[in-house]
């Protein structure tokens, strides 16, 4: 007979319960937003080619709870973008998005969106490019690196772009990296991947292979062997191991297969050992990764993009993070491209993205600029 009692009891406390926290639900997502989040470095995400998989990865990206571990994100971009993107999800993933005009606030369960309204609502999107996605883009890079600048967020991390809007919008950068040191007024940069046991800082970056070795000199290689210096510092590796690769093959062969290793490289290892540098080179390309992935080396300069990027993106394509070295910010990227191809299909791999945020935080959390 005391059964009902009991049950009665139970019902009452649970109601009471429930009451409570939703009378106090606001004060505790203040709570868990000034203990949970708060102290995470604000990381702002650019959008990318509105046209191509940026906006896809993106979402996708912050669905996944290793990111929000990491840092506080705010994607910098088109809010009608992002929100037409939300319909080509998989199934069951959801993700709300709120507008916001500082980067630091609380959101509550929503992604803070910084809206700079950049693409025409007329004008096509998916899959191809356009002069309107060019001026977008560099919209959203330029708010970035002002609010990195500013000390307002502790990073940015970039969604792909594609060269051809730049060019039809009227900008002459080959890519984010020239874009980026122009942003910041910074002479000395470099472009460094990280990924599958790998890293890797080039030389020469976007130009065609016939203008490498006219491009290779004793002052750019040893500029890079001390980018690669610092490349490692902010991975938290204080005295890394530096190997050289020669431009030729086996490193030139005393000079019968090019004189590039004899004129320029050898004498920019010297100086740089001259300097206390622990660096190891020039080294026949061929050998000198199989070197690194064995765990003999912490870096790779390499003379030109391919000769670094290939080893790396076939242990860690779709995983690997692009780093620009020598910015005043911490700026990281992924290691592909817009995908037009797949644009709007609800497919593209959101891998390198988070690999990219997660890389970002590391490093802020390495006392990089806020």
């Amino acid at each position: 007979m005391r059964t009902p009692l009991i049950i009665s009891i139970t019902e009452l406390k649970v109601n009471k319960y429930i009451f409570h926290i939703k009378k106090h639900l606001r004060n505790y997502s203040e709570l868990f937003y000034y203990t949970y989040m708060k102290n995470k470095p604000v990381i702002a995400i650019t959008m990318g080619d509105p046209g191509g998989i940026g906006p896809e990865i993106i979402l996708k990206a912050l669905n996944a709870r290793v990111v929000w571990d990491v840092c506080q994100p705010v994607i910098v971009g088109d809010l009608k973008i992002l929100e037409g993107v939300k319909y080509s999800l998989p199934v069951g993933m959801h993700i709300q998005l709120k507008t916001v005009r500082e980067p630091d606030v609380d959101t509550g369960k929503a992604v803070a969106v910084l809206d700079l309204n950049n693409v025409p609502m007329d004008q096509p999107t998916l899959g191809q490019p356009g002069a309107y996605a060019g001026h977008a883009v560099v919209g959203y890079i330029r708010k970035a690196v002002e609010l990195a600048l500013a000390g307002k967020v502790s990073a940015i991390v970039t969604a792909p772009i594609n060269k051809e809007t730049l060019k039809m919008a009227g900008y002459a950068y080959p890519g984010h990296t020239e874009l980026l040191a122009e942003l910041t007024g910074t002479k000395d940069f470099g472009m460094m991947l990280v990924g599958g046991g790998l890293r890797v800082i080039l030389v020469t970056i976007h130009c065609a292979l016939r203008d490498v070795p006219g491009r290779i000199d004793k002052e750019i290689v040893l500029k890079t062997i001390r980018l690669a210096v610092k490349a490692c510092h902010g991975l938290g590796i204080d005295r890394p191991r530096i190997a050289v690769a020669g431009l030729n093959p086996h490193a030139g062969e005393a000079g019968i297969f090019g004189d590039e290793e004899i004129l320029h490289i050898t004498p920019a290892c010297e100086e740089a050992r001259a300097e206390g540098l622990d660096v190891t080179g020039p080294l026949p390309p061929d050998t000198l990764f199989y070197k690194q992935k064995k765990g003999l080396y912490d870096i790779a300069v390499c003379m030109y993009h391919d000769q670094g990027l290939i080893p790396l993106k076939m242990l860690a394509f779709g995983k690997a993070v692009n780093v620009t070295v020598g910015l005043p910010i911490i700026r990281t990227s992924v290691d592909h491209g817009t995908a037009y191809d797949i644009a709007g299909k609800g497919i593209a791999d959101p891998e390198s993205l988070i690999e990219a945020i997660r890389l970002a935080a590391e490093m802020a959390g390495r006392g990089g600029k806020r």
